[in-house]
Order: C-alpha cells, then structure tokens, then sequence
C-alpha cells in the first residue's frame, strides 16, 4: 500500500494537496475547515504591510466555458489580503497550536523597501509560519505599485528581495514566479543563487477573457471598464507544467507546482514533471474544500496501480522523457486505425484532415477510410473525432505507404 506522505525541501506533507494563496485561504476559519477536511497544508491570502491600502472592486471575476456550470478558464482582478497584519500572526499561530501536523505558509508581499519584506518575515516567522512564500507575481493592481509581477519580471531585483528575507529568517523560503516572462528560468536561477529554498510556480496569466461586443466593455466590467486580470483554471495547466518542468530541469530547488490542477491526474502529472507538492485555488472556488476526498483517493489508487510508494516515487519521472525537438525520432511514423464498428460517419475528420491536413480521409457507405499514401501522421483526425473511434496505433517506417 502507497502511502501520501511526501516532502518539499525541509517540510514535510502527510498529503501534496495545499490550497494555494488565494480566496480560500482568506481567513483563520476557512483554512481551519479545509485542515479539517484533510488538506495536507495552506499559503495564506497574500499578507501585505498596513500602510499599504488597496480596495476591491466588484465585479471581479469573470470565467470562459461556463454552460451547465463547467468552467474551463477563469479571470480575477482581486487583490491581496485586505486584513490587517495583526490578524494574521494571531491566526497563524493559533493554526498551528490546533494543527501541528499541518504545514502553514505564510504569503508576503512587501514594496520595495528592505524594511517591509523584512518585517512582515520575522513577523510571520515568529507567529509560527512553517515557511515564507513570497508573491513576486500578482499580475494585477499590484504591479501598479511596482510589486507583485513587477518584481518577477526582473532578475536582479527578484533575487535582492528572496536575499532580504534570507537573512533574517531561519524558516524556509519559497518565492513564487509569475509565467508572464520570457523565460522563467534565469529567474528562477537568481533568486535560487539568493538563497531561496524552494520555488513555486505559476501564478496567474495575465489576460482578458472577454469584450461584450453589445457595449464593447471589456470583462469584468467595472462601472464601464475592465483592466488586465489573472487567469487560472484547467486551461492554464499546459502552462504551469511547462513551467515547472522548465524550473526543474535548470534549477536544484524543490518546486511547488500549481495551475489548472482540478483533479488527482493533473496533481501527478504535476509531478512527474518535477513538483514535490502543488497548490490548488481555482477548483476549490468552483467545487469547494470537499475535492480533497477525491484528489487524495484518486492519487492513491494510481500509485498503488503503478507499484508506487510515494509521491516521492513519482517525481520527476517524466523529466526525462523531454528533449529538443531536434531531437525527436523520426524514422517512423503513427498513422490512424479505426475502432471497429465505432465510426458514426459525422464527417468531423474528414473535414479536418481536407482543410487543416492532407485530404487523407475519405468518407465510405458504413465508415471513413484512410489514404496512407497522403496521411503523414499527424494525429489531427484522432482529437477531433467525438467517438474516440480514431487512434494513431498503425507503426510504419517514415515514407512507407
């Protein structure tokens, strides 16, 4: 029997679910109700210094695919934690006094003075945070005050900041990158040379997820107009697992990995490519504190299916299976077969493969029928076929008919 037990770094997880910094995690009595539904650990909502003021807008959210309530992406503008910092150490520590086995990180944001960084650390250290995660990547409101996102972006400045708070703490650090960058990694390069313990990644994707062309407003409208929001949901998952995977494969620092995980297999997929644990907001505002049940039960049957012992056994197992694209063979090629008696003649492959490939399909009396001399394997018909009927299981060697 497998067990969920993992690490990150220096801490140590009886599960690698954590609700990421984010609305759950927006007071004392929601993150007690999520460690008592099971949740292996919390970053809190962002906690920033009290002379720093902001205000919510409404409304502040807005989501892509919502019929019959599934949604694929989703779009917020709110802003960081707006309780104070008195409130946070006194709930913090009192989360730790009832839940010693979990694991509490504290989520900081400073502006660009050693001082605010620095107080709010040995703060929240004292009050009894297990670790430090520092939000150098909120894509919205805050890169205005030249924080958040606008600390991720550069380099040199990230790496300043993660050495700030190194040196006056003892507890762990994690600085969380936006994906909102060229390329992550020099980044996550110099603030692991600061002394960062670990990296988390990725916050949200700058974006906008929609114009009301009635009014021409962008969304979420605000008295008229909108600003760029943060994306999340199952559609940014492709890109949070470039990203980990990219952190893992450069830097020597455990990784936090979060974006679009909904269920057990995004969480393992997650880390086959390199995460120790990941973080979860948006599926949890959606669904509720309740998925826990399913992503540790979900995680659990796999590893035992895969003779598995751990997470920890799981990690990273992918990584190596990447390479360049020069690299990728090509002396044979997978051409589609068809699921016998599946075909229901919709004609979505045939379409697709005449404007969008090689016009290798042709439609027959019972079913489709494959030209091998045209088809160059491209795999197109097998995701648009809304039957499953297709698979690319024909292996021939490249040229051959």
């Amino acid at each position: 029997m497998s067990t969920l037990k993992t690490s990150c770094g220096s801490l140590s997880f009886e599960n690698p679910f954590l609700l990421a910094s984010a609305p759950p995690t927006a007071s004392v009595g929601m993150i007690r109700k999520a460690f008592n539904l099971g949740w292996g650990g919390a970053v809190t909502k962002t906690i920033k210094p009290d002379y720093l003021a902001i205000t919510d807008v409404s409304p502040r959210f807005n989501v892509v695919g919502a019929r019959l309530g599934e949604v694929f992406g989703f779009e917020n503008i709110e802003l960081v934690s707006k309780r104070d910092v008195a409130y946070w150490a006194k709930s913090v520590g009192e989360l730790k006094r009832e839940f010693p086995g979990k694991v509490l990180i504290a989520s900081i944001m400073g502006d660009t003075e050693a001082s605010s960084w620095k107080d709010l650390a040995t703060v929240m250290e004292t009050a009894g945070a297990d670790a430090l995660e520092l939000n150098f990547s909120c894509p919205h409101g805050m890169p205005e005050m030249g924080v958040g996102a606008a600390i991720g972006q550069n380099a040199d400045i990230s790496a300043r900041i993660a050495g700030w708070v190194k040196s006056v703490v003892g507890i762990p650090v994690i600085v969380k990158l936006t994906p909102n960058v060229t390329d992550v990694r020099p980044i996550a390069k110099a603030v692991r040379a600061a002394g960062a313990d670990m990296i988390a990644a990725i916050n949200t994707v700058e974006s906008i997820t929609g114009v009301d062309l009635e009014n021409f407003e962008p969304q979420p409208s605000v008295g008229g107009f909108s600003t760029y929001g943060g994306y999340s949901g199952r559609a940014v998952k492709p890109i949070g697992l470039r990203v980990v995977s990219q952190i893992a494969r450069s830097v020597d620092a455990p990784v936090m990995g979060m974006g679009g995980v909904s269920q057990w297999s995004d969480a393992a997929e997650y880390i086959a490519l390199g995460a120790s644990v990941v973080q979860i907001c948006t599926e949890v505002m959606l669904k509720g504190f309740g998925i826990i049940d399913s992503l540790k039960g979900g995680l659990s049957e796999y590893l035992d299916r895969k003779g598995l012992a751990s997470p920890d056994e799981l990690r990273g197992k992918a990584l190596m299976r990447l390479t360049s694209h020069e690299s990728l063979a090509r002396s044979e090629k997978r051409f589609p077969s068809l699921r016998a008696g599946a075909c229901t003649r919709c004609g979505r492959c045939v379409i697709a493969c005449a404007d969008g490939g090689y016009g290798a399909i042709a439609m027959g009396s019972t079913s489709v029928s494959f030209d091998y001399a045209k088809c160059d394997g491209c795999s197109l018909c097998s995701h648009v076929c809304p039957v499953h009927a297709i698979a690319m299981s024909e292996l021939k060697a490249a040229g051959a008919a």
